[in-house]
């Protein structure tokens, strides 16, 4: 199975959320994890925040986007999935960024882990698997 993961998903497992042990089950069984290289700058910004918010000193962010970094065994290129995406950010009505995921896991006839509702009722929608 190929599975793919979405910055979401990767924060459930990285802080031990409610999801976690869910969906770090689903990593561990995927032969193979991909994300589009937007995952990321996405994973970077999102632990930013935590640190200018005072929750994760530097080190600390640093170690969760390493781990979160090694969730994935290839990162997708966006030039490969930009226009798919945005034909289907036109057709759902969602940010290109959620459609590269969704793109990137239809295109590999994988399982998109996230923790993000909206994004896992479109993949639905759509005949893309989720594990939400």
């Amino acid at each position: 199975m190929t599975g793919s993961i979405d910055v979401c998903g990767a924060m459930e497992i990285l802080l031990q959320k409610d999801k976690a042990v869910q969906f770090s089950k689903i990593l561990q069984e995927a032969a193979l994890v991909i994300a589009p290289d937007l995952y990321i700058s996405e994973l970077t910004n999102t632990f930013w925040k935590y640190h200018r918010a005072n929750i994760f000193t530097k080190d600390e962010c640093i170690q969760y986007i390493k781990d979160g970094i090694n969730y994935v065994d290839k990162f997708i290129d966006s030039k490969e999935l930009w226009q798919e995406a945005f034909s289907e950010g036109i057709h759902n009505n969602r940010s290109i960024y959620d459609m590269l995921y969704m793109v990137v896991t239809r295109r590999n006839d994988g399982t998109l882990i996230t923790n993000d509702s909206v994004l896992a009722a479109i993949c639905q929608t759509n005949n893309v698997q989720t594990c939400y």
